[in-house]
């Protein structure tokens, strides 16, 4: 199955889970892109002791069958640049991952 999810939050507890899932997910053998949008560029901003979100990004880059992607202008508007392990893109690339995506899901 090819799952989609947009988060656009930065709350550490939030996307935490939302990793979380991502890497159940390709675990059972899923293709999982995360498209990360408005606040949810930051999203390791509050990486913690208690939610380790750098751990499960780094588990999750690990696989074949996942990508990250976030929005280049929300990014700009941070004064943030994209990586190697989260490039950045734009809205075209959410449109193409709502239509490939056999389930979107949302943080």
């Amino acid at each position: 199955m090819k799952l989609g999810f947009i988060l656009s939050t930065n709350n550490a507890e939030t996307n935490w889970n939302a990793f979380r899932l991502a890497n159940l997910a390709v675990s059972k053998g899923d293709m999982v892109t995360v498209f990360l949008i408005g606040e949810g560029v930051e999203y390791n901003k509050n990486s913690s002791t208690q939610f380790d979100i750098k751990r499960q990004i780094n588990k999750l880059l690990k696989s074949d069958n996942s990508r990250i992607i976030a929005c280049g202008t929300c990014m700009n508007i941070r004064e943030q640049k994209g990586s190697k392990e989260c490039p950045a893109g734009g809205i075209k690339d959410l449109y193409e991952l709502i239509i490939n995506s056999d389930k979107v899901i949302t943080f």
